[in-house]
């Protein structure tokens, strides 16, 4: 297990010190208490984010505000996977990477009673899932998608996005061709229902972050043809992380400009240090950064930027007319099924 420097026991969620050298038989119990004592606040610290899983890196972020440096967030890291595996914390207590999710599982249906009663509950459930238009069919003008850099994100917007029926995508997988163009292809049919596309953006504080509206343009381009869609009129909105979020919230800085590759942004022989875009970031802004992750420590606040951001494009009456109608039509859903099923089944048990 890592060691970690001496921090005060009276916050639970400080990290805890193992004794160094040989412990005795009481050192070694106390010290397991602690480990409980921690790992049961993590477990209540979750459960402000319902179902949703941050990442890993996003935990650090939040035990930062306990006294965690930013120098022992890799030894954190490894003590919480750590936890993971020893079973002091579910394996699951992090965000997973659906890319590595296996194809072909097949999950048993289990007693034929029971998968009979979850078939009937699932029936009763469907006039709530019947879908004969989204929201954007009443926005008359607008179709908004969002993405965002970091997982942590997708886990603090999903809830917002939902509602307002925004797709939400993580930029990690913005490589992936086939993802990008999938995006592409949604813009293209809505762009011919002569609704104007909106990308909303939420992504680190540093060069790259800021420059992204200019990069994702460029990606696009790099598609245009194969999809026959040009990005010409979207509107790229880059709505976080942005300086006076961070100073509001005191958001935490990085200080270097290290990139995924572990190369430095602030460095004379990075090939991009003396581009105009990183040396007006380091002129504003010094050789340091904000990570997207450090939301994760204000979730309040960075589901109200979320929200904020989509209604500044959709705004409020319409879904309103959009939840009224889709009631009413999932209404009579509901008597059209209730008539059919009675006539195919009825008298029967």
């Amino acid at each position: 297990m890592a060691e970690f420097d001496a921090l005060s026991a009276d916050d639970p969620l400080r990290l805890p010190q193992r004794p160094r050298g040989r412990l005795t038989a009481v050192a070694q119990a106390q010290h397991e208490c602690d480990l409980d004592r921690f790992t049961e606040a993590l477990k209540k610290e979750q459960s402000r984010f319902g179902n949703n899983r941050i990442s890993v890196r996003g935990w650090c972020y939040l035990l930062e505000q306990h006294g965690l440096m930013k120098g022992d967030f890799p030894k954190a890291q490894r003590m919480i996977n750590d936890f993971r595996k020893e079973g002091r914390l579910p394996v699951d207590f992090t965000a997973s990477d659906e890319a590595r999710e296996p194809d072909g599982l097949i999950y048993a249906d289990g007693d034929a009673g029971d998968h009979a009663d979850s078939l009937v509950d699932e029936i009763r459930g469907l006039p709530e899932d019947y879908q004969p238009f989204d929201v954007w069919t009443f926005s008359r003008n607008v179709y908004i998608e969002m993405l965002v850099e970091k997982v942590d994100l997708r886990t603090l917007f999903a809830d917002t996005c939902r509602t307002f029926q925004v797709p939400i995508s993580n930029s990690r997988g913005w490589a992936d061709i086939n993802s990008r163009a999938a995006m592409m292809q949604r813009f293209r049919d809505r762009e011919a229902q002569g609704l104007c596309c909106v990308l909303l953006y939420c992504g680190d504080f540093d060069p790259g972050g800021l420059h992204i509206s200019d990069t994702l343009r460029a990606n696009f381009e790099e598609l245009a043809k194969a999809v026959g869609w040009h990005p010409d009129n979207l509107i790229v909105d880059r709505f976080g992380l942005n300086l006076d979020f961070i100073q509001e919230h005191s958001l935490s800085w990085i200080d270097n400009l290290e990139t995924g590759s572990g190369e430095r942004l602030d460095d004379p022989k990075h090939k991009d240090h003396f581009k105009p875009y990183v040396q007006d970031y380091l002129r504003r802004y010094g050789a340091r950064k904000v990570e997207a992750n450090a939301l994760v420590t204000q979730p309040d606040a960075a589901r109200k930027l979320c929200r904020e951001a989509i209604l500044r494009y959709l705004p409020v009456d319409v879904f309103v007319d959009y939840t009224r109608a889709i009631a009413f039509e999932r209404e009579k859903f509901a008597s059209t099924f209730a008539r059919r099923l009675a006539a195919e089944f009825g008298g029967t048990e």
